[in-house]
C-alpha cells in the first residue's frame, strides 16, 4: 500500500484525526495548516507539518509515517527536521511524531536522540495498539483500517460506514470521509474490483450525487498538488509540471511557494 501518499491525504482531508492521536481536542486542527515540506537543496521530505495559523503561539508538528523497519530512520528524521528549523528559522517551538504500523516497526537506534523522547518533544504511536479509541472516534477508526487484515476490514468498514453516516449530518464532509474509507478498502480488498467494493459498502448511490463528484475532483487536485515540489526537484518546469498534471499554472506556483510559519 501507498502509505505516504494515503496518509497525507488522511491528514489533509480530516486534520483533526492528528490531535485525536496524541490525545488533544479535535478542535485544535482549525488553528494549523497542514502539508507536506520539501527540504531546499537535499534529497530529503517530511511527510507532513502541521504549521500555526499566524500570530498563534502553539508549537509546530513534524509528522512522519514509517511503515517499514528502518536502522536509519532517526537520524534521518532528526536531520530533515534540524535542516527545516535552520532554513525556515520559525518562532515557534516544535514537536513531533512518529507513526508505526506495530512496535516491531521500530527498528531506528535512539541512543543518540533519548533526551527527546523523554522529554516528550517527539512520541511514537502504534497504531494496532488504538483498539479502545478507534472504537469510540471515526478518525482513528479510519486509520485502524489501514493496517488491518483483509478479513477484518470489511466488518471493521461496514461499522465505520455506519457510524460516518450516523454521526457526521454535513453532507460534504460525510462524503470526503467515506471517500477515504473507499480508497482504503481498494488498497485492503486487491481481489475485488472498485464496483465490487462500492456495491458491498452500499456506496455505488452515493458515486452518483453532485456532491460525491465535486469532493472527488477535490481531492484529485489535493494529491496532484502534493507531488509539485518532487516534481521541481527533479528539474521539471512550471508550465511543464501543469501540462502534464493537468492543473492551471497558477495552481502550481501556488503549491511550489516554500512554506513558512513566520
Amino acid at each position: 500500500m501507498k502509505t505516504d501518499s494515503l496518509f497525507y491525504r488522511l491528514f489533509q482531508t480530516f486534520p483533526s484525526i492528528f490531535f485525536e492521536l496524541i490525545n488533544h481536542p479535535p478542535e485544535e486542527a482549525n488553528n494549523y495548516q497542514f502539508s507536506s515540506v520539501e527540504i531546499k537543496q537535499t534529497a530529503f521530505r517530511i511527510d507532513g507539518v502541521f504549521l500555526p495559523a499566524e500570530a498563534e503561539d502553539n508549537p509546530i508538528y513534524f509528522l512522519e509515517v514509517q511503515f517499514q523497519p528502518d536502522a536509519e530512520f532517526y537520524s534521518r528524521f532528526f536531520a530533515e527536521i534540524c535542516l527545516y528549523l535552520r532554513q525556515n528559522k520559525p518562532q515557534n517551538d516544535w514537536r513531533a511524531v512518529v507513526l508505526y504500523p506495530t512496535q516491531s516497526a521500530d527498528t531506528g537506534d535512539i541512543k543518540h536522540y533519548r533526551e527527546f523522547f523523554a522529554s516528550q518533544r517527539v512520541r511514537r504511536i502504534y497504531l494496532n495498539e488504538l483498539d479502545s479509541v478507534a472504537e469510540r472516534s471515526i478518525g482513528i477508526g479510519t486509520i485502524k483500517l489501514v493496517i488491518s487484515s483483509e478479513e477484518s476490514a470489511i466488518e471493521q468498514a461496514r461499522n465505520l460506514i455506519g457510524k460516518v453516516r450516523e454521526e457526521i449530518p454535513e453532507q460534504l464532509a460525510q462524503t470526503k470521509v467515506l471517500q477515504l474509507i473507499e480508497t482504503i478498502l481498494v488498497y485492503k480488498l486487491p481481489n475485488k474490483s472498485q464496483e465490487e467494493i462500492e456495491a458491498m459498502f452500499g456506496l455505488s448511490e452515493l458515486k452518483q450525487t453532485r456532491v460525491y463528484q465535486d469532493a472527488f475532483r477535490e481531492g484529485e487536485i489535493a494529491t496532484k498538488l502534493a507531488t509539485v515540489p518532487r516534481l521541481l526537484a527533479l528539474g521539471l518546469t512550471v508550465e511543464q509540471i501543469a501540462q502534464a498534471l493537468e492543473l492551471d499554472v497558477e495552481q502550481v506556483k501556488k503549491a511550489a511557494q516554500p512554506q513558512s510559519s513566520n
